[in-house]
């Protein structure tokens, strides 16, 4: 039995959150997105194949090139698992910003 990767497993790697980065902006070809990084364009390859089977890109072929671009539908699940985080946060952070207050009226 295969298993599928997840999407948290594909953005583990910084090339490959540098590689959603680029092709966030616009769709880019396999080459074009090699051409930043120091990487073998064999290497981008692989990191192109975990990011598609993890369905964070997609590729289109345009006449004789495949452009790869980014499935933003995809990157909503990692952003509403992030979310839960984020009130955390928030609740953290208006929590000290009530203790910095406190502090700061003792001291008048």
């Amino acid at each position: 039995m295969e298993t599928r990767r997840d999407i948290f497993q594909a953005i583990a790697d910084p090339t490959r959150r540098a590689i959603i980065a680029l092709i966030a902006l616009q769709a880019m070809t396999p080459n074009a997105i090699a051409e930043h990084f120091q990487s073998s364009r064999q290497a981008i390859s692989k990191h192109l194949k975990i990011l598609s089977e993890c369905e964070l890109i997609t590729q289109e072929q345009r006449g004789r090139e495949i452009y790869y671009q980014l499935e933003l539908d995809k990157m909503q699940e990692i952003d509403q698992w992030l979310e839960q985080f984020r009130k955390i946060w928030e609740t953290k952070f208006n929590q000290l910003d009530s203790v910095l207050e406190n502090l700061k009226n003792q001291k008048k």
